[in-house]
């Protein structure tokens, strides 16, 4: 039994550990230092978590991740997004697609030091920032590793000296005082954590060949070599008396090592996943370990045995919906959760768990009350009220891709990657129609017409097929997308004259008077590398939207077939876009773990006037 002292400790350990994962329910309120794009009025989420780090003084959190680097107070309240800008006034366009990977505070609380990534890059841009966090600014800039990716930074004690080591294979040791390089040591792999002992004469450095060196401060050279992973090691730190370094590694792994004799002395074995952050509670009694599946485990160091197991889900946001009234957003991760937010207050509702598998699609009935999500080989219908399971339909023998209502909420369609689509009546949650004519290729998009008679999906083939939803016979084929990939989104215009399908292989929308067959428009700007995710029609029918693999939101003229407006803001692939039933809201999801909720009225006028 643990006493009460060894349990509060647990929890502080876990506090930080659960919101660098994004396991804390409550969203922190956005401040006046909160950075949003222009025309964008609220973001979901604060993104994947790569770092976290608390300061000395207890006064703030650092979180590094997808969506830049956050600062929190006390309350967990946001105090700044660290931009590289004087807040409170936020760039236009973001400083680019960077994911901050590591964060160290200086022992006075006074300084941040941060490395970031770029997205869409196997390597960084070699440099570390550091931050003075009295005012927010961008403080120095330090550069020598190259155009190889930092991977993590770490303080001496005494706050004189920072580490700084990645893809180059060196550690570089800075003094912080005058922001120039002490001394580089050299070592045969690449690094991915750095740490210093309490006494701060020794450093841990973690290789990528599965070795743990330690360094000699006072001479700077090579003391011992620690050897027994069998995979890359991601993390080290050492307990609070310096007598034991704890290792996390790729081969699912956590190692404990006497630091004086440089022996091993246990090995935990818990995690099926990769280990990325190994963390002590202030006393030493209790280690904490993340693996990459988001599942912290906590240890007790007296026996060397597992005390807790903690679940975490926080992944890459793949689709969102809004339900009828415009009063509910969902959206799906990778984590096999759904979560409605509530757009009065842009704060979390419900998370809907049960799913065995990760979920790919979600759609609200007509009247709202129905929330279907798609996961493995089934579809799951949910009490939007009440947030409870209703029914499993079952019948596909392969990942639901995609699933949509009937205008008249008596249908339900499911694309699968089982290459069927399969047509259910949602008054008995029964099959009514297995449809088949894509071959061997699998569906990726369905949507109906808006009188329903026409369902339209989308393949690998790159091909859209329209089906009779009375008879479950096929109608015919609009083709013309090319190139080796599949058609990735479907979406009818309001007035039902128009289709719109996108395609992974190249920049491609092509609108559709779907009854002739004919092609109307060809769409192009996200980049010829860059697959469009989803399309999505405004209420009224003018507007197109679109998701891209570049990070942008698009909006189109549908008449003309123009570009009307590019919005910049998420950190990588903007996998989903959705309008409001009122259409002043546009909502995009990204893979940087954050939605963005756009304010149309604003993005309008910004359009017709750039330099507002």
């Amino acid at each position: 039994m643990w006493s009460v002292k060894i349990l509060i400790q647990a929890l502080t350990t876990c506090l930080f550990l659960l919101l660098a994962a994004g396991c804390v329910a409550r969203e922190a309120r956005a401040s006046q230092f909160e950075h949003l794009p222009v025309g964008a009025k609220a973001r979901l989420g604060r993104g994947t978590v790569e770092a976290v780090q608390y300061a000395p003084n207890g006064t703030r959190l650092a979180v590094g991740g997808s969506a830049g680097l956050w600062l929190y107070d006390q309350a967990y309240e946001v105090e700044f997004l660290l931009t590289g800008e004087s807040p409170p006034t936020p760039p236009t366009i973001p400083q680019g697609r960077r994911n901050v990977r590591s964060v160290a505070f200086s022992p006075d609380s006074q300084t941040l030091a941060s490395v970031s990534a770029d997205h869409t890059e196997l390597w960084g841009d070699g440099t570390v920032h550091l931050w003075d966090l009295a005012t927010g600014t961008l403080q120095h800039t330090l550069q020598g590793h190259g155009l190889d990716e930092v991977w993590s930074v770490a303080f001496s004690p005494d706050g004189r000296t920072l580490a700084s080591a990645g893809g180059d294979r060196t550690i570089r040791l800075w003094d912080v005082a005058t922001a120039t390089l002490r001394h580089s040591l050299e070592s045969p792999y690449r690094i991915w954590s750095v740490a210093f002992s309490p006494d701060g004469r020794t450093l841990a450095s973690a290789g990528e060949d599965g070795t743990i060196h330690l360094w000699d401060m006072t001479t700077t050279t090579l003391r011992h070599t620690l050897q027994g992973h069998t995979d890359r090691v991601r993390s080290v730190a050492f307990s609070p008396d310096g007598h034991i370094l704890a290792s996390g590694s790729e081969d699912h792994t956590v190692r404990l090592w006497d630091v004086a004799t440089a022996t091993l002395r246990h090995t935990l074995q818990a995690h099926d996943d990769w280990v990325g952050i190994v963390a002590f509670s202030p006393d030493g009694h209790i280690l904490a370990s993340v693996s990459g599946n988001r599942i912290i485990r906590l240890w007790g160091m007296t026996t060397a045995t597992l005390q807790h197991t903690l679940a975490d889900h926080t992944y890459q946001i793949v689709s969102v919906a809004f339900s009828p009234d415009g009063r509910t957003l969902a959206s799906i991760n990778w984590d096999r959760t759904v979560r409605l937010w509530d757009m009065t207050t842009a704060t979390l509702r419900h998370t809907l768990q049960g799913h065995d598998d990760w979920v790919s699609s979600v759609a609200f009935s007509p009247d709202g009350h129905i929330l279907a999500s798609g996961s493995g080989d089934h579809v799951r219908l949910w009490d939007v009220a009440t947030a409870t399971l209703q029914h499993t339909l079952q019948g596909h023998t392969d990942q639901v891709r995609s699933v949509a209502f009937s205008p008249d909420g008596h249908i339900l369609a499911s694309g699968s990657k089982d290459r069927t689509i399969r047509l259910w009546d949602m008054t008995t949650a029964t099959l009514r129609h297995t449809l088949q004519g894509h071959g061997l290729d699998e569906i990726w998009n369905v949507a109906f017409s808006p009188d329903g008679r026409t369902l339209a999906s989308g393949s690998e083939d790159n091909a859209v097929r329209l089906w009779d939803t009375a008879t479950g016979t096929f109608q015919h084929m609009l083709g013309g997308h090319g190139g080796w990939g599949w058609v990735q989104s479907v979406a009818f215009s309001p007035d039902g004259r128009t289709l719109a399908s996108s395609s992974s292989s190249n920049d491609d929308i092509r609108l559709w008077d779907w009854a002739t067959g004919t092609l109307q428009h060809t769409l192009q700007g996200h980049g010829w590398l860059d697959e469009i995710w989803s399309v999505a029609f405004s209420p009224d029918g003018r507007t197109l939207a679109s998701a891209g693999g570049d990070g942008t939101v698009r909006l189109w003229d549908v008449s003309t077939g123009t570009l009307r407006h590019t919005l910049h803001g998420h950190r990588t692939a903007a996998s989903h876009v959705v309008f409001s039933p009122d259409g002043q809201t546009l909502a995009s999801a990204s893979l940087d773990g954050t939605i963005l909720l756009w304010d149309m009225d604003v993005v309008e006028i910004v359009a017709v006037n750039p330099a507002r």
